[in-house]
């Protein structure tokens, strides 16, 4: 638990940045939470309750996108996600994790400059529904590794040029299972706990105000400029990542 108004603040800054963000975009919420309460919070408590509140935010917000909702768009993603969890989390327990997320923080970050300065380019057509799978998949685990299932299927989705509502809709569905899937294996291991439940109780009213509010603002934004901020939050995941990773290498 924190033990100082410091930490606590950090705890509930994070929950209240990370739902507003999630809101915005349907993404991002383990990457921008994780950047405040790794100062705080043991990895142990911080990683469940960092799925719990990016569920709650996903589920809390479904409704908005429910105009994107296109099952034969999203079903590969999910199929290949359920795949992918597993895997991460073998992968989790085989490689050293710090230096992979220092070199996903890196490409994540190249992306997303190159996003922003690059002028705007023909679309991919190849792939098809079995390559959005393989891209789920990838995602799933990311996620299974680290919380980080979103960005791939948010880099994907902006590369194949589908549509605002499109992309938000499928990023937040997939993300829910991913969620859900990564829950039940915490709770198979024993890895949800006692400490993460009680912070859960304490930001849960902030993240879910904050998602709700992120939504509202979803509504406002326009295809550009969505397409722009999720490059945006696509860096700063990157430099959040690569700084984190290379902070505990250092030390």
């Amino acid at each position: 638990m924190p033990d100082s108004p410091e930490s606590w603040a950090l705890l509930l800054a994070g929950a209240s940045l990370a739902g507003l963000v999630q809101g915005m975009t349907g993404f991002a919420y383990s990457v921008v939470a994780l950047s405040f309460w790794a100062w705080v919070l043991k990895p142990e408590v911080a990683a469940p309750l960092t799925v719990l509140g990016a569920l709650t935010g996903q589920l809390t917000t479904l409704l908005t996108v429910r105009r994107g909702f296109t099952w034969g768009h999203i079903a590969p993603f999910v199929f290949g996600g359920v795949f992918g969890v597993p895997i991460g989390v073998f992968i989790l327990h085989n490689i050293d994790p710090v230096r992979f997320r220092l070199v996903l923080g890196v490409l994540f970050t190249l992306y997303g400059i190159y996003g922003l300065a690059a002028p705007e380019t023909q679309k991919l057509k190849i792939g098809g529904r079995g390559l959005d799978a393989v891209i789920g998949g990838i995602g799933g685990a990311l996620g299974g590794l680290g919380g980080l299932s979103g960005s791939v299927p948010a880099i994907w989705t902006q590369l194949r040029g589908w549509k605002r509502d499109l992309r938000r809709a499928t990023m937040q569905v997939y993300n829910i299972a991913i969620h859900c899937l990564t829950l039940t294996i915490y709770s198979r291991t024993h890895a949800l706990n006692a400490t993460s439940w009680k912070l859960y109780a304490i930001t849960a009213p902030l993240l879910l105000l904050a998602s709700l509010y992120g939504a509202r603002i979803y509504k406002r934004v326009s295809e550009r400029g969505f397409a722009r901020l999720v490059l945006v939050l696509i860096c700063a995941s990157g430099l959040t990542l690569a700084i984190g990773s290379a902070r505990v290498l250092w030390t």
